[in-house]
């Protein structure tokens, strides 16, 4: 979704307000196999908005959805830093701006009335746990100042990006969080210039709980399917389970939808995707999409 670049911290923008069910895109993925999706407010300021999580089918997001409220996202490092001249310039601000907000729900939420407006009840919603940070934080400083914040206020975080997490895995492991990888078929450079293809297979054989994403590129612009960044994880140090794990049962754990999505069990939603080869090889082609029982996407030979 796009960026609001009005302010530095919007958490109170909704992921569903935006969510166009009708997206070309979202066919466009749905027709590889991606029958579930955790989208949302464009990573690209400090607090950016919230995201949330749909189906790839549905008439209307209200069709489409399963959680219009997952996470609020947050941007430490150079992507949520504000144009020149204005707030936060620096990382240091960045960091005093974002204590601030979450100090002022700590205070907001030991009232009798706590204020009513909408960044307020959301940022409450942060402090007590009932929602977590979605932290994209690709150099090791940031994914450092990402867990020192979430241990000061004992927030729940999911740590996005993490280009150089190869670098602080202990820290890492040692907080609990668990990781969304950068897509793994990124382009190097800048804040990205440590990333490694092998990143995913690092950081789940130091076991921590992680899970593979896409990626966007605006310029083109071309939405990365999944299944190639998985695949591409694959040919990188990874068995190939356990790249299929990470776009599918791991997704789902961390996103906390596992009882509904993810795997194939009884009482789980009815969704498939088929293959005629190898879902990982690059000829083989997705023959059929199946989301609630119902059959949104096929290729008829």
């Amino acid at each position: 979704m796009a960026l609001d670049g009005g302010a530095s911290m919007q958490p109170e923008l909704r992921a569903i307000d935006a969510y166009n069910a009708q997206e070309k895109l979202v066919e466009w993925v749905r027709g590889y196999g991606v029958t579930t999706i955790h989208t949302g407010q464009q990573p690209s300021a400090l607090i950016s908005g919230q995201t949330m999580i749909a189906k790839a089918w549905g008439n209307n997001v209200d069709e489409a959805t399963i959680v219009p409220l997952a996470m609020v996202a947050v941007t430490i490092g150079d992507g949520g830093n504000a144009g020149q001249g204005k707030s936060p310039g620096t990382r240091a601000k960045q960091a005093a701006m974002l204590r601030a907000e979450l100090i002022k729900a700590q205070e907001n939420s030991k009232k009798a009335e706590p204020a009513k407006d909408l960044k307020s009840e959301i940022m409450m919603k942060v402090i007590k746990r009932e929602i977590p940070l979605l932290i994209t934080a690709l150099r090791a400083q940031d994914i450092l100042t990402a867990i020192r914040i979430a241990k000061e206020f004992n927030l729940r975080i999911v740590l996005d990006g993490v280009s150089d997490a190869h670098m602080v895995l202990g820290e890492i492991k040692a907080s609990g969080f668990p990781v969304i990888v950068h897509p793994t078929m990124a382009r190097p450079g800048g804040e990205t210039e440590n990333m490694s293809l092998e990143n995913a297979a690092r950081i789940r054989a130091a076991g921590i709980q992680v899970a593979l994403q896409s990626g966007y590129e605006g310029y083109v612009p071309k939405t990365r399917i999944i299944l190639f960044e998985a695949a591409m994880a694959a040919a990188n140090q990874l068995l190939p389970r356990e790249a299929m794990a990470m776009i599918t049962i791991d997704a789902a754990r961390i996103l906390g939808i596992d009882k509904r999505v993810g795997s194939l069990e009884k009482g789980k939603d009815a969704d498939l995707a088929m293959y005629d080869g190898d879902p990982f090889e690059f000829t083989t082609h997705c023959v059929g999409t199946v989301i609630n029982g119902q059959v949104v996407s096929e290729v008829v030979r």
